[in-house]
């Protein structure tokens, strides 16, 4: 427990932290006494309110989350923890960085949130309504607009567009109103000593540990989601030592508060992750009666041209974008709308690989640069499956003789296929998408 003293610094800390305009995250505060943050913190009160993107305040974890777990437990995870140490020892880091793992605090609200797998999933209509919605994308004219500098500047070195960056932070954050304020060393130490992904975790809680040594964030500081992922593009430890940015030259990689760290950590790794300048991501488009729907699918690419040459046409009658490896995508299956992706689809899919949320930035970038959104309506009357009819689709194409793998209510490339040549038999479209119809087929004698 902090004494009172220490409290208040740290709540004054913090509150300088949110007044500072010209620093969007916190000053070097150093050995500020108890009495001048006060006195900083006084100032701060009678200041306009800053136009720095917000910085959560890092909070302790819930009375009783700790000190309420089983002795054992804690027992064995202060046991992990020391024997974590030694080997963060053994890899160069210093005795005053380790000291950041005294105070560590297994949290299990973190492992029920790892553990747990969603029983109902939503189709992908559901997912833009919210993600592209028109207040996200108000918001994000808005960003694009207040953070210009930085973004053309993040452009013109990684060659990445600034709404496709806006669309990321959008995402990740909410533009900065959201990342967590889980203490990163306390989630991944918590994942660690729970071992579903122990290798994993540690490598994360090394980075980590790294980040703090090399100065761009101190421990109190280092917060975000409960799975590790930090700042305001949400960046997992690894991914910071390989991508992070110091675009504003204080010295510091700090995407917590530094928007032109932040704008240039992303587009770097996005430029580092295989993003073509000059390439859209793709373009809504349009079908020829009778086309091949198998050929819908990831593992059939090609050029734009050759695309075309198959009747493949845009959604608003302009030539196809000049794409040299390029697929079609049907996100809702044969009744909803078509996507030529490029390989700058499959850039964002490295950020995050669902392609939901990849076809969410592309949007929401089209959408905040002032482009239109989805022409062709959606399927909504078509309801998703949820896991465990999956499971059940999964072992009744097993059961059938098209091999869709180890049933685990994952929609995956083996079950796509099976569904795919499932449809097929009945005279189906094969789109390989999922519904309850077809498995309502599979259920019948």
């Amino acid at each position: 427990m902090l004494s009172h003293a220490r409290h208040l610094v740290m709540r004054a800390k913090i509150a300088a932290m949110h007044c500072a305009a010209s620093r969007p995250f916190m000053p070097r505060f150093g050995a500020l006494s108890a009495l001048a943050l006060a006195a900083l913190l006084a100032g701060c009160a009678t200041q306009a309110p800053s136009t720095s993107p917000s910085v959560p305040s890092p909070v302790p974890p819930a009375a009783g989350t700790a000190t309420g777990q089983d002795a054992q437990v804690q027992q064995r995870f202060a046991q992990w923890v020391a024997s974590f140490k030694e080997s963060a020892r053994a890899a160069g880091l210093s005795e005053a960085t380790l000291s950041a793992l005294d105070d560590v605090q297994y949290l299990p609200r973190m492992v029920e949130l790892d553990r747990a797998q969603p029983e109902f999933t939503r189709a992908p209509w559901q997912y833009l309504d919210n993600a592209v919605s028109a207040q996200r994308v108000a918001q994000g004219q808005e960003k694009l607009q207040q953070w210009r500098a930085p973004l053309d500047a993040a452009a013109a070195r990684y060659g990445v567009p600034p709404e496709i960056v806006v669309a990321i932070w959008g995402m990740e954050s909410n533009y900065g109103g959201n990342y967590g304020n889980t203490p990163t060393l306390s989630a991944l130490a918590t994942l660690g000593f729970d071992g579903r992904r122990e290798a994993w975790a540690r490598a994360e809680l090394l980075a980590a540990l790294k980040i703090i040594q090399a100065g761009d964030i101190d421990r109190a500081h280092m917060i975000g989601s409960w799975a590790g992922a930090m700042g305001q593009t949400q960046f997992m430890p690894s991914a910071f030592m390989s991508f992070a940015v110091d675009a504003d030259g204080d010295g510091r990689r700090d995407i917590w508060g530094s928007m032109p760290d932040v704008i240039a950590s992303t587009a770097n790794y996005l430029a580092r992750s295989g993003w073509q300048p000059g390439q859209p991501w793709g373009a809504e488009v349009r079908l020829p009666q009778g086309f091949d729907l198998g050929r819908a699918d990831a593992s059939v690419r090609q050029s734009s041209a050759q695309w075309e040459a198959e009747g493949v046409r845009s959604i608003d009658g302009r030539p196809l974008p000049p794409l040299a490896d390029a697929t079609v995508f049907l996100p809702a299956g044969a009744r909803g709308p078509a996507f030529l992706l490029g390989p700058n689809f499959r850039a964002i899919l490295r950020y995050n690989n669902s392609t939901n949320y990849a076809l969410a930035v592309g949007l929401l970038a089209q959408r905040v640069a002032g482009g239109p959104g989805v022409q062709t309506p959606w399927p909504r009357d078509q309801a998703p499956l949820s896991r465990s009819q999956v499971r059940e689709l999964q072992e009744g194409l097993n059961a059938a003789g098209f091999d869709a793998g180890t049933p685990d209510g994952v929609m995956g490339p083996a079950t796509r296929s099976a569904v795919r040549r499932f449809q097929q038999r009945l005279g189906l479209p094969a789109d390989g998408y999922p519904t309850v119809e077809l498995l309502d087929r599979l259920r019948a004698p």
